[in-house]
């Protein structure tokens, strides 16, 4: 019996340096997948030794793979695992891994943005910031020292966190911890993009429904607003208190939608993506699509 092929830390880092580079090759199409691809090409020579099985392994990870870059680290993790029990003859097929690799990007993908985007740059960026603006050369050195040390320590410690994860559940394939897992990260992703659509997808119908000129009192009089800075500061007192703007109210077709149900037009948009997908419509027509349907519109004055 030949000896158990075991991916050695040297071998893992190098996985994980490449992962830095994900998005290198980013596309439309299938997204990071060539990044993903080239992060696991040490792994799989270590663990396939034959041309016929290094080409079958880069083909399984070329499919479609699309996340948050550094949550990437924990997915790539298990997917090492379940590659070296592949290659040590374990019943796991094409579909068993790119199941676990799709189950778990969609929910991680919701994630990374609130914690780096949000939280540690704007905190690590203020820090120096505020010591740049004090004449201080180590505000921007600090920035980038820690950025980068805790960057590389949450991809290294995540995707170890992943590897060991992932032999579990390679163990467990004739149980039902791999379907647990799938479905638990399936339904985390569906709350996940629940939350995200109103963000990200913006559609305002522009058509005017009514125009009301309003009472007295009910809007700021310019005119009568002081002179300077305290005329300035008078408006934004009135505008704070619920004055308008102006002594019309204008309300539009998208007022009323939201009046009713906010964000419905972008959930049924996407919906409508989602259906597009299923029907295997590329993504890249759809996004065509859209850019010409929203041209049409705006100079139709509907959108």
């Amino acid at each position: 019996m030949a000896d158990k092929i075991t991916l050695t830390t040297k071998d893992r880092w190098a996985v994980c340096w490449r992962s830095t580079f994900l998005q290198g090759s980013w596309n439309y199409e299938r997204m990071q997948n060539g990044g993903w691809a080239y992060s696991l090409i040490p792994a799989l020579k270590k663990l396939y030794t034959t041309k016929e099985d290094r080409v079958a392994a880069l083909k399984r990870h070329l499919e479609f793979f699309n996340t948050h870059p550094y949550l990437a680290s924990p997915v790539i993790g298990v997917t090492l695992a379940l590659e070296e029990e592949r290659a040590n003859g374990a019943p796991i097929d094409d579909v068993t891994i790119q199941g676990v690799k799709i189950g778990m990007m969609g929910p991680l993908a919701g994630v990374g943005d609130p914690v780096f985007w949000f939280t540690v740059r704007p905190i690590l960026g203020a820090l120096g910031a505020s010591m740049a603006m004090g004449g201080s050369i180590l505000g921007p050195i600090i920035f980038f020292v820690a950025w980068n040390v805790i960057r590389i320590a949450f991809l290294w410690y995540t995707q170890e966190f992943g590897y060991r994860a992932g032999s579990k559940i390679a163990d467990d394939l004739s149980g039902t911890l791999l379907q647990d897992v799938t479905k638990g990260a399936s339904i985390l992703g569906m709350f996940i993009l629940g939350a995200l659509v109103n963000r990200w997808v913006s559609v305002k119908f522009t058509p005017q429904v009514s125009d009301v000129k309003l009472d007295k009192g009910a809007y700021i009089d310019w005119n009568a607003l002081p002179a300077g800075a305290k005329g300035i500061q008078k408006a934004l007192q009135d505008q704070a208190a619920g004055l308008s703007l102006t002594n019309h109210k204008i309300t539009t077709l998208q007022n009323n939608l939201d009046s009713l149900i906010p964000g419905l037009a972008a959930v049924l948009l996407t919906f409508l993506c989602m259906w597009l997908l299923k029907k295997k419509v590329s993504p890249i027509v759809i996004i065509l699509g859209l850019f010409v349907f929203g041209i049409l519109m705006h100079l139709a004055n509907l959108m």
